[in-house]
């Protein structure tokens, strides 16, 4: 009986071929963690862009639960991009400018401007997002300078969805966070994901109470954290706490 060797060639292709494979996976692995920071923000991005869609056509609810959606985005991109070692210029300004649209334009868009003066305090609402962003740095290691604009953002979400847009409510929300996000007045990085266990409570909560929950309560849930960490944020909400 003869026994058929199978040429070497084929086992040099095979092999080639395995190593290939192996290389494309560590590749696409690599390829992924890199990027996954990346592709919170611009989830984020769409968010901020679909809400600015539903405020256009009037469909204002939609508009206030894609903003809280973008907020829990936002917390957890640079917690991802940390714990995966994958902080890049890139992803910073990347994160800036989908910040800019979901927190500056599209929250904004809630304030319904109908007039000359409201005009002039939507314009002041986004300046003061773009100056909170472009002033970022306090010079203090995890430190902000002003009131992030993503708390500003949920904050102004909550009190349409709770008013039904009452405009006079909107409106005096909208200039009192003007003030808070360019006073200058420094904010700790809360690390909501990388903290105190309690802290990612709060997180799960919100996640929960958005998806779950009636919008009201998931309104009045938001409205507490979000109104902790302005008024007291280095008392709850800084790091070593």
């Amino acid at each position: 009986m003869f026994i058929l060797n199978p040429p070497s060639g084929v086992f040099q292709y095979a092999k080639k071929l395995f190593l290939s494979e192996q290389a494309g996976r560590v590749q696409l692995q690599e390829f992924a963690r890199k990027n996954a920071a990346n592709a919170l923000s611009l989830t984020n991005l769409v968010m901020g862009l679909s809400s600015i869609l539903c405020s256009l056509n009037g469909h204002h609810y939609y508009a206030c639960w894609l903003l809280l959606v973008g907020f829990l985005l936002d917390l957890a991109d640079g917690a991802v991009a940390r714990r995966l070692n994958a902080c890049s210029a890139l992803g910073a300004k990347l994160d800036d400018f989908a910040d800019f649209t979901t927190f500056g334009i599209g929250t904004s868009l809630l304030l319904q401007a109908h007039g000359i003066l409201d005009s002039l305090l939507v314009i002041c609402y986004v300046m003061s997002v773009f100056a909170r962003l472009c002033f970022f740095s306090s010079g203090i290691p995890f430190v902000y300078r002003g009131l992030p604009c993503p708390y500003a953002s949920a904050i102004l979400a909550c009190t349409s969805l709770l008013t039904e847009g009452n405009r006079f409510i909107l409106h005096t929300t909208a200039v009192v966070m003007i003030l808070f996000m360019t006073d200058q007045g420094n904010y700790p990085h809360d690390k909501v994901l990388e903290s105190q266990i309690w802290k990612k409570i709060v997180y799960a909560g919100g996640l929960l109470m958005l998806f779950c929950c009636p919008f009201s309560l998931a309104c009045t849930y938001y409205l507490v954290w979000c109104f902790s960490y302005t008024l007291f944020p280095a008392a709850l909400w800084s790091y070593e706490v």
